[in-house]
């Protein structure tokens, strides 16, 4: 039976790809923020 729990095997191991992870966070986070300007500047037109 194998060891599972043997460091070298690398049963569950993922590719990672931390630069695109982080320009799609990025971008994600700015177009959250930009939603939330647009809707902010909507409702303050409508209040005056």
């Amino acid at each position: 039976m194998d060891n599972v729990q043997d460091p070298r095997n690398h049963v569950n191991e993922e590719k990672r790809h931390d630069f695109n992870d982080l320009v799609v966070g990025f971008a994600a986070m700015a177009g959250f923020m930009t939603v939330i300007f647009a809707v902010a500047v909507i409702i303050k037109f409508l209040i005056s």
